[in-house]
């Protein structure tokens, strides 16, 4: 499926398969974090730097290295780029210093840390994933045209949570697992979020059991500031995501 990121890079003329891998690559890394997988393997941002790396190559000189046949090493792509004055500052500097981070990180992984109580792969994880965020929001402001904002709600959408408790047949979701029915309702918020989800939506979607008492529920659960409603639009909050993922309500059913 091509969604409007996707579509956005196809249309300046971006080869399809460094799209596939940036954005696959992109989706995979936020995901394992977000379910607090941090391990070096599932949080290190080497396969959407090669991507991310191609995508300059191609913006500055026309041309990249193929998929399957080994970049430079970062310090030569950098002052490659670098030499491409051509180019606006962003893909000449910004981006790829920025990139050359992230190999940093991922290299230094075998250095022992400092014994000070900080975990290393959330420490690490969560500047690469920070790092992850910015370049490809960079990505998508240069090749958009848009503005830094729109370009960020942009990427939030792109990004769809694994929902395990959830099997998803002719587009409804299908509990798999025991959850109450307030329960109910934020992990299908939680499916659906950045975006919301309607009063109709969440009647259409839910057991029927749970339709009878819905206004109770959708009250209980904005009282604990778990959702956010405006007009027949509900949000998930921060709290809210927070609740879903504490109580552990994703796992999928044994």
């Amino acid at each position: 499926m091509t969604g409007p990121i996707e579509q956005g890079f196809v249309d300046v003329g971006i080869p399809r398969e460094l799209i596939d891998e940036l954005v696959e690559a992109y989706s995979e890394a936020k995901r394992r974090y977000r379910l607090g997988d941090l391990r070096p393997s599932a949080v290190e941002g080497g396969r959407f730097s090669e991507a991310a790396f191609r995508i300059l190559e191609w913006e500055s000189k026309g041309s990249y290295t193929p998929l399957g046949t080994t970049l430079s090493k970062v310090p030569t792509l950098v002052n490659q780029l670098e030499s491409c004055t051509s180019s606006s500052d962003s893909i000449r500097f910004h981006i790829p210093r920025t990139l050359r981070a992230i190999y940093d990180i991922r290299n230094k992984r075998n250095i022992a840390h400092l014994a000070d109580g900080i975990d290393p792969n959330t420490q690490d994880g969560t500047f690469v994933i920070g790092v992850l965020d910015w370049v490809m929001a960079e990505l998508v402001r240069l090749f958009h045209s848009v503005e830094a904002a729109e370009a960020q709600r942009l990427i939030e959408a792109l990004v769809s949570k694994e929902v395990p408790a959830l099997q998803i047949i002719e587009e409804r979701p299908v509990f798999l697992t025991k959850l109450t029915a307030g329960q109910r309702v934020l992990v299908v918020l939680y499916w659906q979020s950045p975006s919301f989800v309607t009063r109709h939506q969440l009647r259409d979607w839910l057991p029927e059991s749970d339709r009878r008492n819905l206004g109770t529920n959708l009250g209980r659960l904005e009282g604990s500031r778990f959702i956010h409603r405006i007009d027949d639009r509900i949000y998930l909050t921060e709290l809210g995501i927070k609740e879903v993922e504490a109580k552990d309500l994703l796992a999928p059913a044994d």
